[in-house]
Order: C-alpha cells, then structure tokens, then sequence
C-alpha cells in the first residue's frame, strides 16, 4: 500500500469518527490535512488522541496564520499531531476571526498552554479556558500583535532605557532616516538607450541566424 493509499485510509477512518465535526481533508505532498469546525475542536483532538488506531498522543505544534484576504475568518489555528505507535502525523486547522474566542485544548494537551500563549501574543487569537493566557514573546506593554498581516513594520511604540528616570520607558516611533526605496531593475535591462564601445558591430539579421548568408570558407579539400 502507497502513503497515499495510506493517508487515505486513515483520513476515511478519522472522517467516521468525526462525523460532523470535520468539515473536509486533503491530502497534499504526502501530508493529511483535517479541517474541523472551530467549536468542535476539543472533541476532536480526544478522538484523535484515543482511537486505537489513531493514537495521535503528542501535540508537537500549534501555530497561528493570518490571512486578511479570507473576512471575516482571517485566522487559522493549526495544530500538528504526532502518533508514535503508528508512525503517523496529521495536521488539524480550524478558523476564526478576530472576536470569536478558540476553545483551549490544555485540558486534552498539556503542552498547548504555551503553544496558545504564543499564538494570543503574535496574532491576537483568544483562547478560553486557558489557565494563564499571557504574552510569551513581546512585553507586558507591548500594542498590537505582530505576526498579523496589518502590523506596521516599525510597530506602534519603541522603546529605550532612560538613564535619567533608570528604566525601560515607551514612546512614540520616530525614524531618523527615511525608508531607503531600492531600484530592483538589472542595469542590463536599464540601459536600452546607450549604446557601449563594440555595439555598431553588431547588426541584426534581417530573417533570423537560419537565413544570414555563410561566410564563405577559404581553402579546398584534395
């Protein structure tokens, strides 16, 4: 049996026993996709996590991903689960916007708490029922999450050490220097209109190098 065929048994296996907590999977580049309904989130992990023959026992990843485009779900939370005993991974996504709260799956894995910190600091995604939902990443003062697709590339605030008042103080982001604009063309492609030393040799055939007239050989064959 392929990896495929494999995966495909597997996803036909998870999709009974899901019922209607999966909305659909895919199988791309040897790897299992499961979307599932956002509300049905815990549920689904405990089935994967104790069905015999899924046996997804170790939570390796959950991760956020920001697609503005895609209103008003713009996030992803995904989850990546890894089963030992029967050599498998499977990835499981769900969507949500920026107001609907996420359950939190550390009831079911213990080792999301941090995962979830994580995805609340960089993309502003809330879980409820998190025992200690903090920042992890960026400071207690920190404005906005900048993971996110509309994060400004020099943030909301800087901040420096103040020698004078002894401590970290925020302020306003103020650029000494204008942002550099850099010209990507190739100066090949930019000089069309001067010509080099050398250029008045070269002259165009009329039809293509098939039809120039050959350069006729001197010397004879005996």
């Amino acid at each position: 049996m392929s990896e495929d065929e494999a995966l495909k048994d597997l996803a036909e296996h998870v999709e009974e026993i899901l019922e209607d907590a999966l909305e659909s999977y895919e199988i791309v580049r040897g790897e299992l996709t499961l979307n599932i309904k956002a509300p049905e989130i815990v549920k689904a992990l405990q089935v994967l996590r104790d069905d015999p023959e899924c046996q997804f026992k170790q939570l390796v990843d959950v991760c956020g991903a920001d697609y503005p485009d895609r209103y008003p779900q713009r996030f992803d939370v995904v989850y990546h689960l890894l089963s030992l005993s029967m050599n498998n991974r499977v990835r499981v996504k769900i969507k949500t916007d920026e107001n609907t709260p996420v359950d939190s799956v550390t009831g079911v894995f213990k080792s999301a708490g941090w995962f979830e910190r994580e995805a609340w600091d960089l993309y502003g995604i809330y879980f409820t029922g998190h025992p200690d939902l903090r920042r992890i990443l960026t400071d207690y003062g920190f404005e906005g999450h900048p993971l996110r697709k509309d994060f400004p590339l020099t943030g909301y605030v800087e901040l420096r050490y103040d020698t004078e008042q002894r401590r970290v103080v925020y302020e306003p982001v103020s650029l000494p220097q204008d942002f550099r604009v850099f010209d990507n063309l190739s100066p090949w492609e930019g000089m069309t209109d001067i010509q080099l030393p050398g250029d008045e040799k070269a002259v165009k055939p009329a039809f293509g190098w098939e039809e120039t007239e050959k350069v006729p050989q001197t010397g004879s064959k005996k």
